[in-house]
């Protein structure tokens, strides 16, 4: 992989992948055999993340499982692009659009609305009317008389662990050393007992944020089977699927614009704004770390309360079915799961930059391509992953290199400056 696109592609294939497998992974499969269970999910044709719809053998799945079992997510990671050449997906804004003329304008075929999409810039011409149709097909869209209805049915995971869900929300404006800020609330919440498994404020609404809450989770309840989040940028992305496919969780997305599929942790904000945020005194609150403790200690009450939907407090329900989840295999292990992966290539000076901040590369790199492993707030313990070993990183200091004795350094003859000839 040469780029952060690549990289992307890539996380998105595996995940797929390891979506279709993940019941044989998980030992969850309901067919009396693996090889029966291969065979169902193969017995239809595929649709692939890139719009490509294949026949696969079952014997594919069954590499799949092996490569999983040994080299982990990796296994399941293509060496190059395989939707090169095809049609591109339609973009998050072509999407929005789509669900705008439905609403608006609910007789509008496919190919009016690609015509609509294509006119106003949301689409290049390349991208077929058969991407239109199938999305609008997928997704319901047809009925002119109420576009945006969704089969619906009440459901719960059968035991703990099974399913999380994710979400954040925005949370009252706060005052620390002088200045203003939004506060964001990252919280998950198991399906089957309610229970809060992570949750925590920040003053920014980022992937590496709700990586630590769920970091966290993990390390405390265990590794769930299914991560369910909507379609925000700190869950839509390469390191988050990544994570996902080394610990064994599959990463589920709710369809665009279609927070009500995930309920559950769409009444706890309710329940936690009624019971709890509305009646703070936000002006006993003067920093981030305040507002934390007190979120917290929310938490635990909440955790602790008798729940009318489950008839018991979340607590004594995840009691009940806790021996079910699969702990992680060692604290080293789950750190290493949660590294963010990047590639770069070593600049001639030796070094790279992550995030507009540049870094100190060992020189046998110049030139080369590399791939990095960090924890995106600690970045003292990034380094260079190679089949050699590891080698760190180090944040570029300028003032510091500028006195590093070099041996190939250019020797100056001090007595021939400003033409002086001693």
């Amino acid at each position: 992989m040469n780029t952060n696109e690549s990289i992307n592609h890539a996380a998105r294939i595996a995940q797929f992948k390891f979506g279709l497998i993940a019941p044989v992974i998980q030992d969850l499969f309901p067919d009396p055999s693996r090889v029966a269970f291969y065979k169902r999910i193969t017995e239809n044709p595929i649709e692939f993340p890139d719009g490509s719809v294949r026949m696969l053998n079952y014997k594919t799945l069954e590499k799949w499982v092996c490569n999983y079992q040994k080299y982990g997510i990796d296994a399941l990671m293509p060496t190059e692009r395989s939707d090169k050449g095809t049609t591109r997906v339609l973009p998050d804004t072509a999407i929005e659009e789509i669900y705008r003329l439905k609403r608006e304008f609910s007789r509008l075929n496919a190919t009016q609305i690609h015509e609509q999409l294509v006119r106003n810039g949301f689409i290049p011409r390349a991208v077929s009317v058969c991407a239109v149709q199938r999305f609008i097909k997928h997704n319901d869209l047809k009925s002119a008389r109420n576009p945006n209805m969704r089969d619906r049915k009440a459901f719960e995971e059968d035991a703990f662990g099974r399913m999380w869900q994710a979400d954040t929300c925005y949370f009252p404006y706060i005052t620390e050393d002088g200045r203003s800020r939004r506060v964001y609330a990252v919280c998950i919440i198991d399906d089957h007992s309610r229970l809060v498994v992570g949750a925590g404020l920040f003053y920014s609404d980022s992937a590496a944020n709700f990586q630590s809450v769920f970091k966290d989770a993990v390390a405390s309840y265990g590794i769930p089977s299914k991560l369910y989040t909507d379609n925000g940028a700190p869950y839509v992305n390469e390191q988050l699927s990544l994570i996902c496919g080394a610990i064994g969780t599959v990463l589920l997305h709710t369809k665009v614009r279609d927070g009500a599929s995930k309920a559950k942790i769409e009444r706890f904000w309710r329940t936690t704004k009624e019971r709890w945020l509305y009646g703070l005194d936000m002006d006993t609150v003067h920093s981030l770390k305040d507002f934390n403790a007190l979120f917290r200690e929310y938490i635990r009450s909440y955790n602790t309360t008798f729940h009318s939907g489950i008839e018991c407090t979340p607590f004594d329900r995840y009691k009940n079915t806790k021996s079910q989840i699969r702990p992680p295999k060692s604290r080293e292990w789950l750190d290493e799961c949660f590294l963010n992966r990047i590639s770069r290539k070593v600049r001639k000076d030796s070094t790279i930059s992550i995030d507009k901040v540049s870094y100190d590369a060992p020189m046998q790199f110049i030139g080369q391509r590399v791939d990095i492993r960090f924890r995106p707030n600690d970045m003292d313990a990034a380094v260079i992953i190679t089949e050699d070993g590891q080698f760190p990183l180090r944040q570029t200091n300028r003032n510091e290199n500028c006195r590093t004795k070099r041996s190939n350094a250019p020797v100056i003859d001090y007595t021939k400056l400003g033409g002086i000839h001693v």
